[in-house]
């Protein structure tokens, strides 16, 4: 007798939640907390913006623009069409990637053809259909890995809006070990980007009020503001926006959950926020 899909993996799903009870019981000491009518986050550590990832690397106010609009547009699509990538189209892909492995020290991989990591049960339970291509986010194993992953992998994301591809970001519902990317010794993988023509262009997240998502010791500037509308177009895992951004005089300083996805997020978040500022002409 053949059992249901959906009752399979609900069981496989449990497993693997119980395999992580460790993990969630850490997650679960983590708390936010208020403070008047600001929502603040407990956590152990704050991230200058400049600590780790320069983002006040110069930009064209016009490639500002553009990238700003691919922004508003990109969204989280899980099913894919049964369609080739254009052969331009990964070729431009494959550059930009280059391009972000040489600036990052990463090892940011493009995948294609390959069905066996979106082929499981946990894949079909978080709505994966179609998927046979995606980006392996590779980086080295080390602390500064996974920020570094985040930025440059959004980064890519909007890239492959850009030349009319979808994407989603995903962590946890892949089989890891059926993917084909080349982790070395010293590497990680963070996770990976499913990547292809979307049977839909996906939907906007609903997102926190900007007084809930920062905090200014003056008047927010242009610059701050806009660098916070994109930052809240950020994907943020599980779209819980735990993310908090502050100004201290002309200082910009993140602060994330400090959990299993925390600097992935950080780095998505820096990089939204990057293309914000610089399209109102951050100094």
């Amino acid at each position: 007798q053949r059992s249901d899909w959906r009752t399979e993996a609900c069981l496989e799903i449990c497993s693997w939640l119980l395999c992580r009870s460790r993990s969630v019981q850490q997650f679960n000491k983590l708390h936010l907390y208020r403070c008047g009518n600001e929502e603040k986050m407990d956590i152990n550590k704050k991230m200058d913006i400049n600590k780790k990832i320069d983002i006040n690397k110069e930009m064209d106010a016009q490639e500002a623009a553009d990238l700003y609009k691919v922004m508003e547009a990109r969204h989280a699509v899980r099913s894919y069409q049964d369609k080739k990538i254009a052969r331009e189209t990964e070729k431009q892909l494959r550059e930009e990637i280059r391009t972000c492995n040489r600036e990052g020290g990463l090892s940011i991989q493009l995948i294609l053809n390959d069905k066996a990591a979106f082929n499981g049960l946990m894949a079909r339970f978080g709505g994966f259909r179609g998927v046979s291509n995606y980006i392996a986010l590779v980086g080295p194993d080390n602390d500064c890995s996974e920020e570094k992953l985040g930025y440059y992998g959004e980064r890519i994301a909007l890239k492959a809006q850009q030349l009319g591809l979808n994407t989603c970001w995903v962590a946890a519902t892949y089989k890891k070990g059926k993917c084909s990317a080349a982790v070395g010794n010293h590497e990680k993988m963070a996770g990976v980007l499913a990547l292809g023509y979307g049977t839909t262009q996906g939907a906007p997240h609903r997102s926190k009020e900007m007084e809930q998502l920062c905090k200014a010791d003056r008047d927010m500037p242009q610059w701050f503001v806009s660098g916070m509308k994109a930052a809240m177009l950020a994907p943020t895992a599980m779209n819980k926006q735990d993310f908090l951004i502050e100004l201290r005089g002309d200082d910009v300083a993140f602060q994330v959950k400090d959990d299993k996805y925390g600097r992935i997020n950080m780095g998505i978040i820096k990089y939204h926020f990057h293309l914000g500022a610089a399209l109102a002409g951050r100094p």
